[in-house]
């Protein structure tokens, strides 16, 4: 029976799992964080090296890296675990568009390629990665972002910031090409027509009410109880509420660094000639202003 240990950065509130078969030793991890200061903007690496040192300690090979999506609020420490490990990134197919999007944003180069070749390997809906012993399902669950996949693992699933626990309910939709809609598809069709003991394994715990941190659940209670969508919601209902929510939810903290790096297979930005490397961060995004900060009329996200 394969093991799931699982890393908590409180800092941005995202679980990452390790995955690992104790015979074969073959291994798996999904969404790993790499620690991002945005107050000194400096980078570092003691989440990832917590899960390196599991690895190293129980004599395991990481084969993989598995991204959900491209993250908003964590910059992905992908890279530094396929340098130091040896693993491949893969990440769902649609991420060429979620590229495309952030491309025109950031006013990236032409150079900036889009069709995801940054990665390993592109998931398609429906495939089937093969990890040693581990069968990982890759179930399509757009609406957060285009790209969102849930990967599934016999009888557990990661559902990234799709689906988190009950007492919190689902993932945003505003973001650039997310869709109210599609989520509920994704959930309500796709999730919740997998059998009720399905164990679920959130991409983050908030932690309503001061609660203790949780990560799992199973598909039979988020049916049943789920604050934002259980069996009984309707698709209207789903789209209204998470229409009007997202109008109130303030921007990630992290949203233009993570975003940035994590379109880019997780690699940092190139040094400039002097030797420094430099984040963009878009100015006035939502409501364009004159020079003199003064605001003009319709923002460049619409």
């Amino acid at each position: 029976m394969f093991q799931i240990e699982p890393f908590y950065d409180p800092a941005t509130y995202t679980l990452t799992y390790l995955v690992y078969d104790p015979e074969t030793r073959e291994a798996l991890v999904i969404d790993p964080v790499l620690d991002y200061d945005p107050l000194a903007s400096q980078t570092s690496t003691a989440s990832a090296d917590r899960i390196i040192a599991f690895v190293r300690g129980k004599h395991l090979n990481l084969r993989w890296v598995l991204e959900t999506h491209a993250h908003a609020d964590h910059l992905s420490a992908s890279q530094y675990l396929k340098n130091t490990l040896g693993a491949k990134v893969a990440i769902g197919e649609r991420i060429k568009e979620v590229q495309a999007t952030f491309k025109h944003i950031f006013d990236l180069p032409d150079s900036f390629p889009t069709d995801g070749s940054q990665f390993d390997r592109l998931l398609r809906d429906g495939e089937v990665l093969l990890v040693g012993p581990f069968r990982v399902e890759v179930i399509a669950t757009p609406g957060h972002t285009p790209a969102c996949v849930t990967y599934k693992i016999e009888d557990a699933i990661f559902t990234g910031d799709a689906l988190f626990l009950e007492d919190y309910g689902t993932g945003r939709c505003d973001f650039p090409r997310g869709s109210a809609a599609d989520l509920y598809t994704s959930i309500h069709e796709r999730l919740y027509a997998l059998p009720d003991n399905t164990r679920v394994f959130v991409g983050h715990d908030y932690q309503p009410g001061g609660r203790p941190m949780r990560y799992e659940t199973t598909l039979g209670i988020e049916k049943r109880h789920n604050v934002q969508l259980t069996m009984e919601t309707t698709r209207e209902q789903f789209i209204e509420f998470r229409t009007k929510r997202d109008a109130t939810l303030q921007q990630p903290r992290l949203l233009f660094p993570s975003i940035q790096v994590n379109v880019d297979g997780g690699r940092l930005p190139e040094p400039h000639a002097n030797g420094i490397r430099y984040l963009q961060t878009p100015l006035n995004l939502q409501q364009p202003t004159r020079n003199d900060g003064s605001p003009l009329k319709e923002g460049i996200l619409g």
